[in-house]
């Protein structure tokens, strides 16, 4: 096998078994961090819009709940598509353990990899719009 330093896109693939540009560049390890953090970022949303509804804040302030919602909603969709956005934009995968990433040499492999990474945080942004308007535009007065 060759070196990281002069491997190109199909020797990646080949010696990770799991690695394709644009769509798959983490590993089970990777996958339950990102699922942890879509976790993490959803109940700081709710938290936030709980806490904004309580305090009949503005509704710029409660529409501030689209950056964790979306936060949230990037982590859940880097899990379920086993593809790392960071990762992506920083030409790196990893398939072992926490911490270990490679560089993705290949630069075709690594613009594949931008893409589907500007594309994933976008969706993230549009998925989490809706619902953080719902709630800005919430009648709420304050008592």
């Amino acid at each position: 096998m060759s070196s990281p330093s002069t491997t190109n896109e199909l020797d990646i693939a080949s010696a990770s078994g799991a690695y394709r540009p644009g769509a798959c560049n983490i590993g089970p390890a990777e996958i339950a961090r990102r699922r942890r953090s879509g976790w993490i970022g959803l109940g700081l949303a709710v938290a936030w819009a709980g806490l904004t509804v309580l305090a009949a804040a503005e509704p710029l302030v409660r529409f501030a709940v689209v950056v964790p919602l979306a936060g949230a909603l990037v982590g859940f969709l880097q899990a379920r598509r086993r593809f790392c956005a960071a990762y992506g934009f920083l030409g790196l995968r990893n398939f072992g353990p926490l911490g270990g990433a490679d560089r993705v040499v290949d630069e075709e492999a690594r613009r594949r990899d931008r893409i589907a990474a500007l594309r994933l945080v976008g969706e993230a942004v549009l998925l989490a719009l809706p619902p953080s308007l719902v709630l800005a535009l919430l009648p709420i007065g304050r008592a």
